[in-house]
């Protein structure tokens, strides 16, 4: 594979990583905003789901080496910060 085509599919796998990223924190926003209390077992199992299919995801894009590691770590602590974040902001308005 040329180094072009590479770079390529690596820059398209971050971008999806951080597409679904971007969406666990959104279905998140919404359930906390209308459906349930982060205290919920169905806000921590749906929370619990998430999180491990992208990390799974991660995983297997480091694997193929499309990111790598220290990247898939970044993504995944930055994700945790932001939803601890808007936990902690969902309990200080309540």
């Amino acid at each position: 594979m040329s180094s072009e085509v590479a770079l390529d599919h690596k820059e398209k796998a971050l971008a999806l990583l951080k597409g679904d990223a971007d969406k666990i924190l959104k279905l998140i926003k919404v359930q906390m905003e209308n459906l349930t209390m982060p205290q919920c077992p169905l806000y921590e199992e749906v929370l619990d789901t998430q999180m491990f299919g992208l990390s799974r995801e991660i995983d297997f894009a480091v694997r193929l080496e499309l990111i790598d590691e220290k990247h898939g770590k970044e993504l995944l602590e930055s994700l945790e910060r932001e939803l601890s974040a808007l936990h902690e902001a969902s309990l200080k308005s309540k």
